[in-house]
């Protein structure tokens, strides 16, 4: 067996449900890294967010950002508060702070079907959804956060960068991706999603995909309008397999996902560079039902199982990925057997029945082994 290893972890709470899905899931870490050995994990509490912004003045503090730069993970709860503003009118975001300072420029957003789930779409096959959607996270038109410009009263403008080197990057993470897909039995196809034919930025997106792709001859390549994109999504998801696009364009791709997994309660993600990678759900802080412990703690348990499979390749720590293959298989079995509705589907079941639920699982298939 490899030697015990203790990884830090830089935990950011978040706002709203942030703050109430993120308990379970360190519970549900350690419970998961106890049963399988080998490693321990450690959590460093950062404060940050709208909350942090509206009692300090400071939605990142100095401190946290530290915390963050040493981890050797950061799992993220949703942050961001409606009523708690920029005097711009936009909301609190640290999230998009660390992206930037931390050069995490692959978000990747899987979509993948949860058993016990109903699939949204009536095809049976959208019950068995498994592809990626890698965002670009660093620039496009997000670049012009805190910099657009308006006119008097007359205009407003925001402007989108595509650079060579961002887009190069993130292609050749997707590229990669697509490659060790296909080494796990996907078909390991990459699509570059663009609006090429009528932005010169998205033309110069696509020429650069062009330009990457021709290094990995071995993954088959396509280029799909990000129109195009949407309805295919709708229509047949399961074509699909990995997808690399604009920052825009992959925030709102994203949700269409995670409307097809069943709800944002159900949807992973990590944004990742390379030295830095931050684990969060895709939910939002839902302050309609905050303090209601109705929250679907599902998404942030599946992030931190990104987190630990990430933890895994980085460090080339087996008992990481196999804690991270428990957790997804918990979460599985715990939804196999029908009792489990959260409330976003029209059930009763919350945070604490579904993190009980999951942790039962773990203890189960921990006992078995035994």
């Amino acid at each position: 067996m490899q030697p015990s290893s203790t990884f830090r972890i830089a935990v950011f709470p978040g706002d709203g449900i942030g703050s109430e899905v993120m308990p379970p899931c360190l519970a549900l870490l350690d419970r998961a890294s106890r049963a399988v050995g080998g490693f321990a994990l450690h959590y460093d509490i950062a404060p940050a967010g709208a909350g942090c912004y509206r009692d300090t003045g400071e939605a990142l503090p100095a401190s946290s950002m530290a915390l963050a730069r040493k981890a050797d993970a950061i799992l993220l709860g949703a942050m961001g508060l409606p009523d708690v503003r920029q005097a711009d009118g936009t909301e609190i975001a640290p999230q998009l702070d660390l992206r930037f300072e931390l050069g995490l420029y692959a978000g990747v957003r899987p979509v993948l079907s949860i058993p016990g789930i109903a699939a949204v779409l009536g095809d049976p096959r959208a019950a068995q959804l498994d592809f990626v959607l890698v965002r670009e996270s660093t620039e496009g038109l997000f670049a012009s956060r805190g910099r657009g410009t308006v006119e008097g009263d007359r205009e407003a403008r925001d402007t989108m960068v595509i650079t060579r080197a961002g887009t190069a990057r993130v292609v050749d993470y997707a590229l990669r991706l697509a490659r060790r897909r296909r080494a796990s039995g996907r078909p390991g196809r990459l699509a570059c999603v663009d609006k090429a034919n009528v932005f010169a930025s998205l033309a110069f997106f696509r020429k650069v995909f062009d330009e990457r792709a021709r290094a990995f001859p071995d993954v088959a390549v396509e280029h799909l309008y990000v129109d195009a994109t949407a309805l295919r999504m709708v229509q047949r998801p399961w074509d699909l397999d990995v997808l690399v696009t604009e920052n825009m364009f992959g925030d709102i791709l994203s949700d269409l996902g995670a409307g097809l997994m069943g709800g944002l309660g159900f949807a992973p993600s990590a944004d990742i560079g390379d030295e830095h990678a931050v684990f969060q759900p895709c939910h939002g802080t839902a302050p309609d039902i905050a303090g209601m412990g109705r929250a679907n703690p599902t998404a942030m348990f599946l992030s931190a199982a990104m987190m630990l499979e990430w933890l895994d390749e980085r460090h080339g720590h087996a008992p990481c990925g196999r804690a991270a293959g428990l957790i997804r298989a918990a979460i599985g079995r715990a939804f196999r057997r029908g009792a489990l509705v959260p409330c976003e589907r029209g059930g009763t079941a919350g945070t604490g029945p579904i993190a009980a639920a999951v942790v039962a699982e773990i203890e189960s298939e921990a006992s078995g082994a035994a």
